[in-house]
């Protein structure tokens, strides 16, 4: 298994999680609200949180399928900034990087 399939089956079982709570996520704000005034605040304290989740799981996808496509298209494991090859270490711990750990740190 070359080192790429390592990461691409980690990003794939990651990509399943996160659709799985992101639909958890909806079914959960599209309850019906509570008719108890205080409830509905809680409720909307819940949901704001909810919906931060949601977009923060969104944003990972994004990046999630944009590291797939590099993949696809060859570009895997090289910083899209600098060009330099991505160290095993650090894809190890964030795999859909597009930067090494120079550029990261510049932004």
């Amino acid at each position: 298994m070359s080192s790429h399939e390592k990461y691409r089956e980690r990003l794939l079982k990651r990509l399943g999680e996160l659709d799985e709570r992101l639909h958890e996520i909806e079914a959960e704000l599209d309850e019906t609200p509570s008719k108890d005034w205080e409830e509905q605040a809680i409720e909307r304290e819940d949901d704001e949180v909810l919906e931060s989740l949601g977009l923060a799981g969104q944003e990972e996808i994004v990046r999630i399928r944009a590291a797939l496509q590099r993949m696809r298209d060859g570009e895997y494991g090289f910083c899209t900034k600098c060009g330099e090859e991505i160290s095993e270490a650090r894809l190890d711990v964030v795999p859909d990087t597009p930067f090494c750990k120079t550029c990261a740190a510049s932004l």
